[in-house]
C-alpha cells in the first residue's frame, strides 16, 4: 500500500482519535483547524486520496459521514441525516419541488435505531404548531423516509402540485380526494384532490433541538 504522506497520517489519527472520544466522525471544518491545513479543499483532496486508498469511506453529500476501515478505532453510533429544508405544520409554505431537487443545508447526527434498515432518509425542520398533539412542535426536526406511498393515518410531507407548497399533516384518502389533518384542535384539515398531491416522504421519528 502506498505510504501515507505527513499530511494525511495527521488526518486519519486526528479522525481516529475524535471517533474515540465523541462516537461520531469530525467534520471537514474541524479536521482543517485541528490538523493546521490551509484550506477545507486541501482537507477534501486529502479524504479522497485516504479512500481511495481504502482507510476511510465516506458520503461527500454528508458533512460528517467518514467511516474509518481497518482501523481498530470503534465504529461511530451515530448516523448523519441530511437537513434539506423547512416545512410547515400549519398552512402550506413554498418549499423546491422534487424535481427542483433541494440543497442539503445542514446535518444531524440520529441514533441507528431511528433509521433502522430504512434507505433514502432526509430532515425537516418544522415551522408552525399544526402537529403539536403528535408531539412535533415548531423548530423540531422531522426525520423521513422517502416515499410516494402512505397508509391512512401516516404523517407525511405532502407536495400540492398547483400550490407549488409542502406541509406536514397526517394524510387520510376519502374517494376521490385527500384529507390532510392537522393534530391540532383549533385548526382545519386541507382537502385536496388526490391527482393534486405528491407524497414526499412518511414521518418516522422527530427530534427537538436544545433551545
Amino acid at each position: 500500500m502506498k505510504e501515507l504522506s505527513t499530511k494525511q497520517r495527521r488526518i486519519l489519527d486526528f479522525t481516529r482519535d475524535f471517533i474515540d472520544d465523541h462516537d461520531y466522525p469530525p467534520s471537514i471544518r474541524q479536521i482543517q483547524d485541528a490538523c493546521d491545513i490551509s484550506s477545507t479543499s486541501v482537507v477534501d483532496y486529502n479524504l479522497k486520496i485516504l479512500e481511495r486508498l481504502g482507510h476511510i469511506r465516506r458520503d461527500r453529500e454528508v458533512s460528517r459521514a467518514i467511516e474509518l476501515l481497518h482501523s481498530g478505532g470503534r465504529r461511530p453510533r451515530v448516523v448523519p441525516v441530511p437537513i434539506i429544508g423547512t416545512i410547515a405544520a400549519g398552512q402550506p409554505i413554498p418549499v423546491p419541488s422534487a424535481e427542483q431537487g433541494y440543497d442539503v443545508t445542514d446535518t444531524i447526527e440520529v441514533s441507528p435505531d431511528m433509521i433502522g434498515e430504512r434507505e433514502n432518509v432526509f430532515a425537516l425542520r418544522v415551522k408552525g404548531t399544526s402537529m403539536i398533539d403528535a408531539l412535533v412542535n415548531d423548530g423540531d426536526i422531522v426525520l423521513l423516509q422517502a416515499s410516494r406511498k402512505a397508509q391512512d393515518g401516516d404523517m407525511i410531507a405532502a407536495w400540492l402540485k398547483d400550490e407549488q407548497e409542502a406541509t406536514l399533516k397526517k394524510f387520510y384518502r376519502e374517494g376521490d380526494r385527500v384529507r390532510l389533518q392537522p393534530a391540532n384542535e383549533t385548526m382545519s384539515p386541507i382537502y385536496t384532490d388526490a391527482r393534486n398531491l405528491e407524497i414526499q416522504g412518511k414521518v418516522i421519528g422527530a427530534v427537538r433541538p436544545l433551545r
